[in-house]
């Protein structure tokens, strides 16, 4: 029976081929001869009965399939090299951990000291992108990832409930001198385009029929959403737990005295059940969902001109 994994000195020379470009580099690199790299490369062709390069005197260029084969190769590739990595420097305890930008920047950033406090013997290596890790590549132990949960064959577990609303700097509010949902229609607005709910679902929360046209401006990341609402743009609506440090640090307030939110539950701990046999991996999600738990309640005294519920639109509380 042919085996289905190919020499691996072959997937090296056709990953630094496809890396450098050029098979005179990615020989100099793997001290080969540029026939010998060109020589494996061939052999994986052969291997797999596709053209992996377009060559030319001057040029060496992937095909549609040699790019798709190296997106689902080189994380495999990685993986290795970290291991490998490791088991030379003595470490055993190595985790690597994928998230989404947003969250990884303003919740898990703050709080990776306090996990290398606790776990000092764990290798942690972090990446960061919206797009969800690949588990059959071999590289990610554990996916944060936002979104509506329909990951089958995985392991799901939600990290937190959010509260998601109107955010804004404690100038602007005063500035435009906010005092209801209705005033909301006459500010600028910023809108997170990626966000699990929208300003028309808090609108509709309020019994507000009318919702904006258009934004002011528009974002892709919580992060960037936030940061324009810092520098007095618009009225975001984001999540607390993400916009915690610009709300302990007052950066930001809640627009409303009453807190109207809505509550949602959009980021997960994702991994394959058999990575739950890997010390590592529980104990970095038992920290994880620990840090969730014990996170207080935020102190936040909104600038707002909401003195009381009474004086409030109607909230859409948990």
């Amino acid at each position: 029976m042919r085996s289905s994994f190919p020499p691996f000195a072959c997937l090296a020379a056709f990953e630094a081929v496809a890396r450098r470009r050029n098979f005179s580099r990615a020989a100099k690199e793997l001290h080969l001869t540029p026939s010998a790299v060109s020589h494996q490369v061939a052999k994986l062709e052969q291997f797999l009965n596709i053209r992996l390069f377009d060559r030319t005197a001057h040029n060496v260029d992937l095909t549609v399939a040699g790019d798709d084969y190296l997106k689902r190769v080189s994380g495999a590739m990685a993986a290795i090299s970290a291991a490998t990595d490791n088991a030379r420097k003595g470490v055993r305890n190595s985790l690597h951990v994928h998230a989404t930008p947003s969250f990884a920047a303003l919740w898990l950033m703050p709080r990776l000291k306090d996990f290398a406090k606790i776990h000092p013997d764990i290798s942690l290596s972090m990446s960061s992108s919206v797009v969800h890790s690949d588990f059959a590549a071999g590289h990610t132990d554990i996916d944060i990832r936002y979104g509506a949960p329909h990951w089958p064959q995985l392991a799901v577990r939600p990290i937190f409930e959010e509260q998601v609303m109107p955010l804004a700097s404690p100038a602007f509010i005063k500035r435009h001198r906010i005092a209801s949902a209705e005033d909301l229609m006459h500010v600028p607005l910023i809108q997170s385009t990626v966000g699990v709910v929208q300003w028309p679902d808090w609108f509709a929360a309020q019994d507000i029929a009318h919702t904006p046209g258009n934004y002011a401006y528009r974002f892709d990341r919580a992060f960037m959403a936030l940061d324009a609402a810092v520098q007095g743009l618009g009225v975001t609506f984001e999540s607390t737990s993400i916009a915690a440090l610009h709300l302990n640090k007052r950066r930001l307030t809640p627009v409303f005295a009453s807190g109207e939110y809505l509550p949602v539950k959009a980021h997960f701990l994702v991994y394959p059940e058999r990575h739950a046999q890997r010390p590592e991996v529980m104990r970095f999600v038992d920290w994880l969902l620990e840090r969730a738990i014990a996170t207080p309640d935020l102190q936040m005294q909104p600038a707002g001109m909401l003195s009381s519920p009474a004086e409030s639109p109607k909230a859409n509380k948990a």
